[in-house]
């Protein structure tokens, strides 16, 4: 599995958006600023919250579905 920052950065790719306007559309959502310095940051560091990743799939149309690798079962 690579690091967050790259699987991100491939997301945003995939859906021809930058960090810069990933982070604007956190900020719209949460209500507040939301720096593209922090965005990076936190991705860099790994620090970023299961709640923000959420949110980062829902603006770019994705959901998060955790498989049982033991059974494939989705969940």
């Amino acid at each position: 599995m690579g690091k967050i920052v790259n699987e991100i950065k491939n997301l945003t790719n995939d859906r021809d958006m930058t960090l810069k306007e990933l982070a604007e559309q956190i900020g719209n959502f949460q209500h507040k600023k939301y720096s593209l310095a922090s965005l990076s940051q936190k991705l860099r560091n790994e620090t970023i919250s299961y709640k923000e990743v959420k949110l980062i799939a829902q603006i770019l149309g994705y959901r998060i579905k955790f498989v049982d690798i033991r059974n494939n079962n989705l969940y």
